[in-house]
């Protein structure tokens, strides 16, 4: 994925969640858990770097995270 602005990235995440902010939201905490207990990023983004919010939601606008993703886990 080409360079994007932030707005632009939350406004993909926020699609593919059928625009449920509630959703996106709750899929964004989990998956900074995930990565705070070290989990790999899904996406070229370094975890020192870059904010882990920042990270889950760029997995979430580039599909490689779902919901029923995050449900399997749990």
């Amino acid at each position: 994925m080409h360079t994007l602005r932030t707005e632009e990235i939350a406004a993909k995440a926020l699609k593919r969640v059928q625009d449920d902010r509630y959703l996106l939201a709750s899929l964004i905490f989990e998956r900074v858990k995930e990565l705070s207990e070290g989990a790999k990023p899904l996406v070229a983004m370094d975890i020192k770097t870059h904010k882990l919010p920042d990270i889950a939601m760029r997995e979430i606008a580039e599909g490689k995270i779902e919901l029923t993703s995050i449900e399997d886990r749990t």
